[in-house]
This record gives structure tokens, C-alpha cells and sequence, in this order.
């Protein structure tokens, strides 16, 4: 079994490199936000809670995103392991991590604010199907229209350059000591998130020890 933390800024790739190593491994992919957007998608008292703090630029709490993990973990459907991104979220968080879980390693995806900039601010959202562009690297046959369901693209409520700068500021004030910490037990492998998806995936495994990378 493989339990493994990704970490990363929003932007870093955290999402399409995790679902790349469940693709070929038979991991589970446990995503804080994945699991937020579902709430906010479909109008959950939770997921109004989520859109306020959001649009705020403002991180969920600590205790509410503890109790979502602790809860998905609960339904022990990953039995070739997981891969968990957006937790742990502070050091007593990841202190648990390594005591109930016996993590075999730390995902760093390093990129620069400015680069995270870039790239956040250049996501769209269908507001019709809910589907992700990006408009470096995954831009629509339609200019501002959805490929899948011909729905506008728009930005996200918390995607302006200043909820974006107070998340980046949170980000490192909570991050940096959890990789610190899970740098004191050599679990953390930092990869420079600025290549391209495939040599990213490549560098993961390469460090991490598992089977060469496959493109689809």
C-alpha cells in the first residue's frame, strides 16, 4: 500500500499529476477542493460556507477541512493507497498524518508566486457543465465557450489578483513549517513544478521510486 501527501500553490499541477500516479497505481485521489467544489456545485450548506470564505480570498478553517479528511479517510475505499492533496493544513495536522498513516512520502511541487500568478489568473470555469480551461495551456475551439457543453467560460469568484495575493500569503505562512516538518523525517521530495506535465510525472516517479511513466 502507497500513501502519499502532495503539496503545491494553487496552479502547481497538484490535481492532473495526482490523478497521473492514481491512473497507474490503483491509488485513491483525495482532493480538499475537489470535494469543496462538489458542495459549492451543488448548493450545500457547506458549500455556501465555502463560496463565502473563497470569495473573501480567505483559507477554509483548519478544523472544517480536518473534519472532511478525517470523514472521506473513514470509508477505507483506498486499498492500494491514496494520494491526498490540500491536507494537512497546519503542524498538528501533519503530525497525525505521520503517527495514523505511515505516509511513504511528501510531494513538494515548487513553483515561483509570480509563475502560480500566471497561471491562476488565466483559469476559466463552464458555468454551465462545471469544466476546467486554462488558457495557457488548455484553451477552448471556442473562444469563451465550453467544448463539452457550448457553455460561457468565466472566471472564478476568487480569482482576482487580490484574493489570490492573500491566499498566497496564507499558503506560505501554513505550508512552510509543514514541509519543514516532514522535511526532518526525509519524506519530502520538491520538484520544480515549471516543466511540463509529462517530465513532471517522470520526476515524481523517479524519486519516489515507482514504475516509469506512460503517457496516455
Amino acid at each position: 500500500m502507497r500513501k502519499y501527501v502532495i503539496i503545491g500553490a494553487q496552479g502547481s499541477g497538484k490535481g492532473t499529476q495526482s490523478r497521473l500516479l492514481v491512473r497507474d497505481l490503483d491509488l485513491v485521489h483525495i482532493s480538499v477542493g475537489d470535494i469543496f467544489r462538489w458542495h459549492v456545485q451543488h448548493h450545500t450548506k457547506l458549500g455556501a460556507q465555502v463560496r463565502r470564505t473563497m470569495s473573501a480570498g480567505e483559507l477554509v478553517s483548519d478544523d472544517l477541512v480536518e473534519s472532511i479528511v478525517r470523514e472521506r479517510l473513514a470509508q477505507h475505499d483506498w486499498n492500494y493507497g491514496f494520494v491526498i492533496d490540500g491536507f494537512p493544513r497546519n503542524a498538528r495536522q501533519a503530525e497525525f498524518f505521520l503517527e495514523s498513516y505511515d505516509i511513504d512520502g511528501v510531494i513538494h511541487l515548487d513553483l515561483p508566486d509570480s509563475e502560480v500568478r500566471r497561471r491562476v489568473l488565466a483559469r476559466r470555469l463552464c458555468a454551465r457543465c462545471g469544466m476546467d480551461y486554462n488558457l495557457i495551456a488548455h484553451r477552448p475551439e471556442v473562444e469563451g465557450r465550453c467544448d463539452v457543453c457550448g457553455g460561457e467560460l468565466v472566471s472564478r469568484e476568487d480569482d482576482t489578483e487580490e484574493a489570490l495575493a492573500e491566499r498566497l500569503r496564507l499558503y506560505h505562512e501554513k505550508t512552510d513549517p509543514i514541509i519543514e516538518l516532514f522535511g526532518r523525517k526525509e519524506f519530502v521530495f520538491t520538484i520544480d513544478a515549471r516543466s511540463d506535465v509529462h517530465t513532471i510525472q517522470q520526476e515524481i516517479r523517479t524519486r519516489l521510486g515507482l514504475p516509469d511513466y506512460t503517457r496516455p
